[in-house]
């Protein structure tokens, strides 16, 4: 089968670089393709449009499997659409059950829940979404007819959250499919096919091996259950052998820990006090330090993380370093990027060689309970998730002590730095006392309601709606200063939670 790769070359905000050379589960989507691929294509081309296709001088006994380079598609999903197509014998167009409410058919749910929303690459067609995906058989160059794929999506959540923050069953919940397929034409794609259709998604191939051969059902087993008999025993036995081994690593005492979830690569070094549960992927030349917990992520070469670090749902790609206390959640690095500590990432997608400094937090929900926007070919438009974070490009310097609202974008080669008179000490504080209270036996300390320091001298006296707090609590007379209030523009500042 020869392979026949549609060129998109459209930049994508705010790393601007086209799809295919954005990291996807750790490796360029472009690779990515390569490698699913080359068990059925020996040779490769690339042509700007469908109808260059016609044009090559191809031979008549050649199968073509023609694809758009910005399309992200698993092995289950590829190996799906090959073995259909080729039983047609005819040409065929990779689609996908829609939705319509006439009939109350829902459609495929993870393509109506998250691939069609800030794209044009899936269109619907008919009774179906079709995409640049196509099979040609040897010797046929007739009109491909639709040939539709089930997904296999199932609706999965990570925590039951308060009602007022999700559905009304009171979950952030995402149709998790087994066979996944994107069009990737905006940020928040990148995120949605390493997160929900990436490491998520292997979750959801574990939860469905466990849900069948179940003992209970033993007399309305079917042929998937007996299949799936054998994976669970040696899963079982697998996590069962490393709990009663005294040699085994610390960390492996769980159920999800075992060998069969999380695989780690070569000269790793794990503290025994981090927790690991899988599904899991750890590359080669890995350190995890103490108190470390990594849940269903993927973490790649050569990277650092150091002690109480938290990673969960989350793709960590070659090179990287988090320092204490970093935590993501359902968050992507690219390569070479840092963290530093107590730095907070929620559903959020960093570029290369960027620095996120320390203390910032990165918000994922709309405290007004308005929908989350993001910028997509020049407008904000919804994205149609009820939590999101914020993408962050290549080679950024972010300085510390910031708060982001949901759906940002920080475009690449930024440096930001904290620049804020009532909170950033810019000079020196000096020594200007060395008085010692007589009644305390303190030392007489300056006050500063800073950038102010205090004079008992001036009596500053606010007004009620004035008062400052310390502590939370309201300042004594004495040492009551206005504060200083800052101009909100209401109309265009999202409230992120």
């Amino acid at each position: 089968m020869k392979r026949i790769t549609i060129c998109d070359r459209t930049p994508i905000p705010p790393f601007d670089e086209p799809a295919r050379d954005l990291r996807i589960l750790n490796k360029p989507l472009w690779l990515m393709q390569h490698d699913l691929l080359k068990r059925y294509c020996k040779s490769t081309h690339e042509v700007k449009s469908l109808a260059d296709v016609e044009k090559l001088p191809l031979s008549s006994d050649e199968e073509l499997f023609v694809y758009k380079d910005n399309l992200y598609f698993n092995a289950e999903l590829l190996d799906e659409f090959v073995a259909k197509a080729r039983a047609t014998k005819h040409a065929c167009q990779i689609a996908f059950e829609a939705e319509d409410v006439d009939s109350s058919k829902k459609g495929d749910a993870s393509i109506v829940a998250h691939a069609i929303h800030l794209q044009s690459g899936i269109q619907r067609r008919g009774n179906a979404y079709v995409a640049d995906m196509y099979y040609f058989p040897a010797g046929q160059r007739e009109e491909p007819q639709p040939l539709v794929i089930d997904t296999q999506a199932g609706e999965m959540g990570y925590y039951n959250i308060p009602g007022y923050m999700g559905d009304k069953s009171n979950n952030l919940t995402y149709q998790i499919p087994i066979r996944a397929f994107l069009s990737i034409e905006n940020w928040v794609h990148i995120l949605l096919a390493n997160v929900p259709m990436g490491v998520f998604s292997w979750g959801r191939v574990q939860d469905e091996l466990m849900n069948k051969a179940r003992l209970r059902d033993f007399r309305h087993w079917v042929k998937e259950d007996w299949s799936a008999l054998w994976a669970k025993l040696r899963l079982s036995l697998t996590a069962f052998g490393e709990r009663i081994n005294p040699f085994e690593e610390r960390w492996r005492n769980h159920f999800l820990a075992c060998k069969q979830l999380v695989k780690v690569g070569k000269n790793c070094s794990i503290d025994p006090t981090a927790i690991i549960h899988g599904p899991t992927v750890i590359g080669d030349n890995v350190y995890i330090g103490p108190g470390t917990v990594i849940a269903n992520s993927l973490i790649g070469n050569n990277v650092n993380i150091m002690q109480g670090s938290q990673i969960m749902l989350s793709v960590v790609s070659d090179r990287c370093f988090l320092p204490f206390n970093a935590g993501l959640f359902m968050t992507t690095l690219m390569e070479n990027t840092m963290v530093a500590q107590n730095s907070t990432l929620q559903l959020c997608v960093v570029g290369r060689n960027t620095f996120i400094g320390a203390n910032n937090c990165f918000t994922d929900f709309n405290l007004r309970g308005e929908p989350i926007r993001t910028l997509h070919n020049g407008k904000l438009e919804q994205v149609r998730l009820p939590v999101l974070g914020s993408a962050v490009g290549h080679s950024c310097k972010m300085g510390s002590g910031f708060i982001v609202y949901p759906g940002r974008m920080i475009g690449s080669n930024s440096v930001i730095i904290f620049d804020h008179d009532d909170t950033l000490i810019r000079k020196n504080v000096p020594v200007t006392s060395h008085e010692v209270d007589e009644l305390t036996g303190e030392p007489r300390r300056t006050v500063y309601y800073w950038p102010r320091v205090y004079d008992p001298a001036q009596h500053d006296t606010p007004s009620a709606s004035d008062e400052s707090e310390s502590n939370g609590a309201v300042a004594p007379d004495a040492f009551r200063l206005a504060s200083v209030k800052s101009p909100t523009n209401h109309a265009s500042v999202t409230l992120g939670g």
